[in-house]
């Protein structure tokens, strides 16, 4: 099927978030491999998910356990990529611009929104003026890896879903 056969599939939201959801986990297990080649961190800082986790659980009163420190992480991480996924889906399926570059331009918007702005701005990342060039470069990397990802899979996906 041809992209020109893709705009013809009737407009679904559930079908495009179903199809984002799927993309969005291939996506995550890509970006992970991708930040274990060229890792952002490289010092032992902790990755946000981790600082999240812990806030979370100390405000409830409850340290956690370290089975239940890397359970949490991982809930995070990829509950974060799959909802992500879902809702590109979703905006993929009535805004087709959304998916220019393959799907590039949704991961450098992603890391741009998360590792740049909203990390930072709730205490779980460094602000971008202290972050390393490595950090940096990594975080886009990644990111491009998971927008490339999660469109290629949305897109293969979508169209089975008819």
């Amino acid at each position: 099927m041809s992209e020109n056969d893709e705009q013809v599939l009737a407009k679904s939201l559930l079908k495009g978030m179903l199809a984002g959801l799927i993309g969005g986990l291939v996506a995550t297990a890509a970006k992970s491999i991708a930040e274990k080649v060229y890792p952002p961190r490289t010092h032992g800082e902790p990755e946000p998910p981790a600082v999240l986790a812990d806030r979370m659980s100390g405000g409830l009163g409850h340290h956690l356990s370290e089975g239940e420190k890397t359970v949490a992480v991982e809930a995070i991480h990829w509950g974060f990529g799959a909802l992500t996924g879902a809702a590109y889906g979703g905006l993929a399926e009535y805004f087709p611009t959304a998916t220019s570059k393959d799907g590039a331009s949704f991961g450098l918007a992603l890391a741009t929104l998360t590792h740049e702005t909203a990390l930072p701005a709730m205490g779980l990342a460094a602000e971008p003026e202290e972050q390393t060039t490595r950090e940096h470069t990594s975080e886009m990397a990644s990111h491009v890896v998971y927008g490339l990802m999660t469109e290629t899979v949305r897109r293969f996906v979508r169209r089975r879903l008819g």
